[in-house]
């Protein structure tokens, strides 16, 4: 019970009322182990919403509960979302270091849930180091887990990535990103998930403005932007408004 205090951290700032709910029953319940599910999954939901800036604070608030609790499980979550925090912070190779570190824990510890997701963030952090090959290599790893095992989450977003590591190569692959999103679009629709359907239509119709496409860009992400009636605040309906206007 002592260690309740560290949900104090998801709680710092405005957040949305699904995840406030989850910090205060995980606080109510005054379960340590729930406590730090709380916190990882914080951590998840902010950065499928990309809002990097409120993951360092339940990074740390999760890796010293856990630690104090000897919760090596979620140790692990806490290690990876720190050195994805490091990588945002122009720290790459030191994050690449640590999100490393913890996939070979959860491998001792045979978690495999998430760990394409997990492997998606380390082929991103390559990508952000200007390593997009060796990304590469990491989301072919990650696809393959995904066919092994049959876990869907996240599956869209990987093509999506996979698609900006082929347009990041020294000799910009756009044929093969093109594929890479058009599957991404296709998974997305295929699960009802509007959100991700909406990131891999942002990377389709940057690289089509880029071709010159400009009335398939902008036809194809009014469509999707048309389909939210809330969540504007977020990052990628900001940019999909942005696009839109811009191409108007």
């Amino acid at each position: 019970m002592g260690s309740s205090h560290s949900l104090d951290a998801g709680l710092s700032g405005p957040s949305p009322p699904g995840e406030r709910g989850a910090f205060t029953l995980a606080r109510q319940l005054a379960h340590p182990y729930s406590q730090a599910w709380a916190l990882v999954f914080g951590a998840w939901f902010h950065h499928l919403r990309r809002e990097e800036q409120a993951i360092p604070e339940l990074a740390e608030a999760n890796l010293a509960l856990s630690r104090e609790q000897e919760f090596a499980h979620w140790e692990c979550w806490g290690t990876m979302w720190q050195g994805w925090t490091l990588v945002g912070q122009g720290q790459p190779e030191e994050g690449i270091a640590q999100l490393r570190q913890s996939l070979a824990a959860f491998l001792r510890y045979n978690v495999q849930v998430w760990r394409p997701s997990a492997l998606g963030l380390l082929a991103a952090a390559h990508w952000k180091a200007g390593r997009s090959e060796e990304g590469l290599t990491i989301l072919d790893e990650a696809l393959g887990a995904v066919h092994r095992t049959g876990e869907r989450h996240g599956k869209s977003d990987l093509y999506r990535l996979k698609g900006e590591l082929l347009l990041a190569l020294p000799a910009a692959h756009q044929e093969e990103a093109e594929a890479c999103f058009r599957e991404a679009i296709g998974i997305a629709r295929c699960q009802g998930a509007k959100s991700w359907e909406l990131r891999a239509v942002l990377s389709l119709s940057r690289l089509y403005r880029q071709q010159g496409k400009t009335a398939e860009a902008h036809r194809m992400l009014a469509e999707i932007y048309g389909w939210f009636t809330e969540g504007f605040d977020t990052v990628d309906l900001r940019e999909a408004k942005a696009l839109l206007q811009v191409a108007s």
